[in-house]
Order: structure tokens, then C-alpha cells, then sequence
């Protein structure tokens, strides 16, 4: 009975249907003590935005203040007086909410005035943004807000150095990327001295472009990495892979996810390999760089899931279309796709920590965000996060028309029918902003509109460093802009350009900017996002989406569709089941993301409940005197001389040194212990067990001895180190810190079934569904 009125109390308040009403009423007082503001010189304002920070509460009275302050703040700083549905924007953020508000509403001033706003209240705020331009864009451009405002602002980036870091971590606001975030975090926590770390503890997050944060990476994990020698790469397998013939020698499933060696293959690998028996067991190595290579030269695809750049290999982010920097596939895959392109391999290492989104962003006492597409994903970040989603207005109505799908039987006719589009509309001088899928195709396309003597200029992760300018100029007179997909691109369309006001309205008179989707992408918030680049502001705009039943995303995940009527004589289609058939296989796509996200956080959710633990212990070894304690009750044979000779600070700095390695080292073990654990665990369902139970009744026993062997292996070492003044000299024990370390993004491992039982289960729910409807 209980269970049945949560779930009827979860439906009574769904996720997305916070009162954002509420607040109306507190406009009237806003705009009243606004004139008052008016009159005070800069200096006063700030003067009174201080005294704000001294208040006991903060209720009603001081957030009409605030938004006051911070309104007068913006017009004089931005010549921007924020719009009210901004003002009403920061106040459901400082409630603690996920805003929804729609392209072009001003996100990064709501955003901003909700971050004053915690700091004025004495808590320090992390804004994290999809990339490191815009983190430092909006701090930049924010910063007068900020400053009137009596807040100090700063931001991180990848070339920020340690000073720089702990300065900007230091101010009420810090803007960062979510990853160099993390980052930070990781690097803090193999820390050996208090003064070494960046960072403070964390209080406030408010994560812009929230939907593809907090949905979109969390499945994937932060990695922090110390350099090894060990060599990855094998040359001699890659040649032999890529002389490998589909359907003779390896076979792929109707997915595109696994790819594995036939009987023939396999007999032609091992001749290669001189006669081996790659599965008797004695060349596991070797079966292994097999089933890398075959996974990099069969399922992944150049200028689709990664670009060569410079003599390297570069993933790409498929929900923004753009470089994943610093991201990387596990070592051996990296590996094989490196020996794929021929490519000198970079350099490999063992995980030293990591930590997922998810974990990451659960370490704040409070998290909001704000994202043009949250209503779609609400009952997500309710089940992962506890987060609510507002709905604020718009200013004006959006006037945007949206077409309906056009559907083709080939992917010939469609792209046909795209660039016949593009010319009909490019006559008239309608700009148009093409949204295509992955680099391949948008490089494609660009081509053919090349042949038909249309200039487009190309946005896509290979030349991302010009994408403000590129972004900035799509609405323009004539222009055409052909970009992988814009989530995250961080810059307004202006009808006109950045020309005058006359071109402006130049264009609005044919009808504003023209949003053209190349196919479904995986997400249905995706494909809104892309069409939001367009009517903003109340401008006229219109969108349409292009599909086929030969896109890769139906034959994934409606392999059986079927056209329900004839095409004409383009090739399009009109009846309702094509339409039908699209929308099922995204929303089968949308199911895998779903489970995949579920999937990942079931494991490591135990994981990031071992490291806490750990780091807790860790933080009392660092800030006390635990670790002299321990080794002084363990080892008092040698402690106690040289006690005699050392004074006590050198003694607990060689004792915090000893147990910190150790811990450090320790958890090193461990990870890798349950990486293997995690790539194998799948087998222990073809015995009928549940992989995640078996998991966890691995690794939490294994985990429960860590502390006792921490000890044991410390006592060790202080019996045998040499002690000094300036502490233990572990170079004469054989022993190293890392001396370099490196931070990548890692996809969730691609050898797991995780994903495939996903893609199972989905359609196993779908199919359920249809018959049900069905009788």
C-alpha cells in the first residue's frame, strides 16, 4: 500500500511542474526598488549589495533585493536590464531547481545573478559549462555584474597553472568546465601536503547546459592516469585485422556494437600469428589486442566517432558534435585505433583515481542548473539527482514554425531533397543553419552544396576553435552554416548577423533564420535544441527535419521498418506508419541512453561509496597526527630511536608520507582489480547470476581488507626507509610517486554486454507494450 502512494504522490508532482507563479508577485517590488537603485552611485550600490551578506535569513525580503541589485548591476555593466522571466530565472535556481528557458532568453545573466546571490548568502559557487571557452567567456563577461555586486569571480581551464587555480577557486564564484572541475578534484586527492591543493570544499554547483551535463556525461568517467612504459599498441595485429573481410572473417550484430572473428577468420588470424591457438588460453594477451583491433577496424568509424589531427587521434563528443578533449577510449582500444591510422601510440598509463558525473556533482550540499530542453529529461534528473525542473516563459511568444518531418525511403533521396531545399530557400536570401549528425556527413554535404554552387561555411570538430564567429554570423543575409549538432555552442543567432538593425529586419521579412535537421539524433532534446537556434526573442524563424528509413538510427533500432505506403517519384514518404517507425527508433535509442546511464551508475555507485571512505581516512591522515599514531603503535622498535635523533614534525612528515603512498597505491590496486572484475563479469550471466549482485559481492569483501593491508605494507616500509630530516627517501626503497600524471574522459567499457542487455531489455519493454495495445 505504501509503495502505491509514492508512486501516486511521484505522479501528483511530477518533476516538471514547479509553480514558477510563485514568484510573480514579488516583480511588483523588484521594479519599485529598482527606481530607488537608481539614484546610487557605484560605489553606494555596491555598498548596499554587501550589507545584504550580514542578514541572519534570507528570505522574500532580501531575494527582492537581490534581484533588484541585480538588475540595476547588469544595466549599468551590460547596458542589459534583465528581462523579468530572468529575474524569475535566478530566483528558481536559488531555490535550488533545474530552469528550463529557451534559446536566446538569457541563461548566462539568470545564471549569474543566482550565483551572486548564493555567494552573498557566504557559499561558495562552482558554475560548471560544457567547455572551457565559455567558462571563461561568461566569467569574463559577467565579471562587471559580479564586481558592483561586491562578488569576486574567477575561472579554470586546461592551461591554468597551480597559482592560478587556487586563486580562482579562492573567489565566491568559480566558473569551470565540468571535466577540468573534476580534474582538480582528483589531483587534490593525491595531494601529500594541504598546501599543494587547489580546491575547498565544495557547496554550490550550478551547472549550465544541465540536461547534457548531468544526462548526457555522466556515463562518462573522469579518469586521472600516472605514466607507465608499458607498450600498448600492436602493429603486427592491427595489419592482420585490417586485411579482414565482413561476413567471411568477422561478423557484426544488426547494432553495430559487437564485432566478432568467424571460424575462418579466426584460422587466418592465428596462421598470421604463427600458429597460436588464440583461445587455448596460453595467449590471452594476444586474443586480447585481437578483439581490439577487430572492435577499432569494425565498429569505428573515421570522422564519425573520432578524427586524426595533428598525428593524433581525437573522439568526438556525439551530443555536441565537437572534440571530447582530453578524452580517450580504454588503453588497449586507444591503442588499436591508433595502429588502425598508423599512428605513432600515445602515451599509456595506469588509473591512479577517477570519479563519474554523477559523483562528482553528488559531493555539493546544492545543485541547480538551467538548459533550454529539461522538461524532457525531468523524471531522469528526479531519479538521479532529486532535482526538480521550472519551466520559466518565455519573454515574447515563439513565433517558430515547425514543419513536419520529411521522410524518404533512401538516404540518396533525402539528401537530394536537402540540397534541392537549401537551393530554393538560399535564392531568396533566407538564412539557413543546417544541422547534421556526425563530421563525415557534414563534410559530405558541404561538398555537394560546393558542386551546386552554394558557398556554406562548416562547423564541426575540426575546426571548433572558430565556432563563436561561425555561430555568430549564421543568421545573416544569404548565409548558409552547415554545424554537428549545437548543444552547448554558447552563442545567440541574431537575425542580421552582427550587422545593423536594417539587416535585422531584412531578414526577419523572409521569414528569419531557417533550421534544417540532416536526420533524428538520438535524442529527441537534441533535435529540439537545434531547432530553439532558431525564433528567438519572438523572431520569426521556421525548422524541418529530414529522415529515412536507411538512417543509421532506424536500422539500429528498428531493423524491421518497413515503408507503409509507395514513395513518389523523389522518394518521399507520406503515411503515417514511416512516421511511425522514426519516431519508435528514437525513442529506443533514447530507452538504451537511459539504461546505459542506470547501468553505469549501479556500478559505480559502490565505487564512489569505497572511495569516500578512503578519502575520508586520507584527509585525517593529511590534516593530523593519525599517521605518526599508527606507525608509532606499529613499528615502536624503530620509532622510538629515531625519535631521539629527529625532531617530532619530521617524524609525522615521514609518517604521513609512508601512509599516503600506501593509501594512494592501495586504491590504485583496487581500481584496477574491479576494472577486471567489471570487463569479465558479464560471463557470470550466461550462469544465471545478475552481473551487479556478483559484482558487489566481489569487490566489498576485497575492499573491507584494504585498511589492514595499508597498514601492514606502511609498517614495511618504516621498518626498512630511510628517515631524514626531510623525511622518507623512498627512491632508495625502490619507490615512486608518479612523477607525471595525465587526465582523460574514458568511454564505459565497449566490451561489456552492458549496453547490449540494454538495447535488449528496451525493445523486450517495447515489444510488450505493442502487444498489450495490440489485444
Amino acid at each position: 500500500m505504501r509503495r502505491v502512494k509514492d508512486r501516486f504522490s511521484r505522479f501528483l508532482d511530477r518533476p516538471a511542474t514547479v509553480d514558477v507563479s510563485r514568484y510573480q508577485e514579488l516583480l511588483k517590488s523588484i521594479e519599485w526598488r529598482e527606481a530607488k537603485l537608481e539614484k546610487l552611485s557605484d560605489t553606494e550600490l555596491t555598498e548596499v549589495a554587501t550589507k545584504l551578506r550580514d542578514e541572519d535569513s534570507f528570505g522574500e525580503k532580501e531575494l527582492s533585493e537581490l534581484c533588484a541589485l541585480g538588475r540595476e548591476s547588469a544595466r549599468r555593466a551590460l547596458d542589459e536590464r534583465p528581462y523579468d522571466v530572468q529575474l524569475l530565472g535566478a530566483m528558481e535556481l536559488l531555490a535550488g531547481h533545474v530552469v528550463q528557458m529557451a534559446t536566446g532568453e538569457g541563461k548566462t545573466l539568470a545564471g549569474a545573478l543566482a550565483a551572486a546571490g548564493y555567494a552573498i548568502q557566504g557559499r561558495p559557487v562552482h558554475v560548471m559549462s560544457v567547455n572551457d571557452y565559455l567558462a571563461r567567456r561568461d566569467a569574463e563577461w559577467m565579471g562587471p555584474v559580479y564586481e558592483l555586486l561586491g562578488v569576486s569571480v574567477g575561472w579554470v581551464s586546461q592551461t591554468s597553472t597551480q597559482e592560478e587555480r587556487r586563486a580562482a577557486y579562492a573567489a565566491d564564484v568559480t566558473y569551470g568546465s565540468v571535466s577540468e572541475i573534476g580534474f582538480d578534484l582528483l589531483r587534490d586527492r593525491l595531494c601529500t601536503d594541504v598546501e599543494d591543493m587547489v580546491g575547498r570544499e565544495p557547496d554550490v554547483v550550478l551547472v549550465d547546459e544541465a540536461d547534457s551535463v548531468l544526462i548526457d556525461e555522466a556515463k562518462v568517467p573522469l579518469v586521472l592516469a600516472g605514466s607507465s612504459d608499458d607498450a600498448q599498441s600492436d602493429p603486427e595485429v592491427a595489419k592482420i585485422v585490417r586485411a579482414l573481410r565482413p561476413g567471411a572473417h568477422y561478423e557484426r550484430d544488426e547494432d553495430g556494437r559487437n564485432a566478432w572473428l568467424t571460424g575462418r577468420g579466426a584460422k587466418v588470424v592465428e596462421k598470421a600469428l604463427g600458429g597460436v591457438d588464440l583461445y587455448s588460453g596460453e595467449h590471452g594477451d594476444r586474443l586480447a589486442a585481437v578483439n581490439a583491433a577487430l572492435h577499432a577496424h569494425a565498429l569505428l568509424e573515421r570522422d564519425v566517432d573520432y578524427i586524426v589531427r595533428d598525428g593524433k587521434v581525437h573522439l568526438i563528443n556525439s551530443s555536441r558534435g565537437r572534440i571530447a578533449l582530453r578524452q580517450r577510449w580504454p588503453d588497449g582500444l586507444q591503442a588499436a585505433v591508433e595502429a588502425k591510422e598508423r599512428l605513432r601510440p600515445t602515451e599509456s598509463g595506469e588509473v591512479l583515481d577517477s570519479i563519474s558525473v554523477q559523483g562528482l556533482i553528488s559531493r555539493y550540499e546544492t545543485v541547480c542548473g538551467m538548459t533550454g530542453t529539461a522538461s524532457a529529461v525531468a523524471d531522469q534528473l528526479r531519479e538521479f539527482y532529486e532535482l526538480r525542473v521550472a519551466v520559466i516563459p518565455p519573454n515574447k511568444p515563439c513565433v517558430r514554425e515547425d514543419g513536419p518531418d520529411r521522410l524518404y525511403d533512401s538516404v540518396d533521396n533525402k539528401e537530394k531533397a536537402i540540397v534541392a531545399e537549401i537551393a530554393d530557400t538560399h535564392a531568396t536570401g533566407r538564412p539557413i543553419l543546417i544541422g547534421t549528425r556526425d563530421v563525415a556527413e557534414s563534410e559530405r554535404l558541404a561538398k555537394t552544396l560546393a558542386e551546386a554552387d552554394i558557398q556554406c561555411v562548416v562547423l564541426n570538430a575540426k575546426n571548433d576553435a572558430q565556432e563563436a564567429a561561425i555561430v555568430a554570423e549564421a543568421g545573416a543575409h544569404g548565409a548558409v552554416t552547415v554545424s554537428t549538432q549545437m548543444a552547448g555552442r554558447g552563442t545567440d543567432i541574431r537575425l542580421g548577423g552582427t550587422s545593423s538593425s536594417e539587416d535585422h529586419d531584412k531578414v526577419a521579412d523572409l521569414g528569419g533564420l531557417l533550421v534544417i535537421g540532416t536526420g533524428r539524433y538520438q535524442s529527441s532534446r537534441l533535435d529540439d535544441q537545434l531547432r530553439g537556434r532558431s525564433g528567438r526573442q519572438g523572431d520569426p524563424g521556421g525548422s524541418v527535419m529530414f529522415a529515412s528509413l536507411a538512417d543509421d538510427q532506424v536500422i539500429q533500432y528498428a531493423p524491421d521498418a518497413t515503408a507503409g505506403a509507395e514513395p513518389d517519384d523523389e522518394g518521399r514518404l507520406t503515411d503515417p506508419t514511416t512516421q511511425r517507425f522514426i519516431d519508435h527508433a528514437q525513442k529506443v535509442s533514447e530507452g538504451v541512453q537511459l539504461e546505459i546511464h542506470r547501468n553505469t551508475w549501479r556500478y559505480t555507485r559502490l565505487i564512489e561509496h569505497q572511495r569516500k571512505v578512503l578519502l575520508e581516512h586520507r584527509h585525517e591522515l593529511l590534516t593530523t597526527d593519525l599517521a605518526a599514531t599508527e606507525l608509532a603503535a606499529l613499528c615502536p622498535e624503530r620509532w622510538e630511536p629515531l625519535a631521539e635523533s629527529l625532531d617530532d614534525d619530521a617524524m609525522e612528515r615521514a609518517a604521513r608520507q609512508i601512509m599516503l603512498y600506501h593509501v594512494d597505491e592501495r586504491w590504485t590496486e583496487h581500481l584496477a582489480f574491479l576494472a577486471d572484475v567489471r570487463e569479465t563479469i558479464h560471463l557470470r550471466a550466461l550462469a544465471k547470476e545478475t552481473p551487479i549482485d556478483e559484482f558487489h559481492r566481489t569487490a566489498i569483501p576485497v575492499f573491507k581488507k584494504i585498511a589492514d593491508e595499508i597498514g601492514e605494507k606502511a609498517a614495511k616500509t618504516f621498518k626498512t626507509v630511510e628517515i631524514t630530516a626531510a623525511g622518507a627517501d623512498f627512491e632508495s626503497e625502490g619507490l615512486r610517486r608518479p612523477s607525471a600524471t595525465w587526465t582523460y574522459m574514458v568511454h564505459d567499457n565497449p566490451f561489456d554486454t552492458d549496453a547490449e542487455q540494454a538495447l535488449q531489455r528496451v525493445r523486450a519493454m517495447v515489444k510488450k507494450v505493442k502487444g498489450g495495445a495490440r489485444r
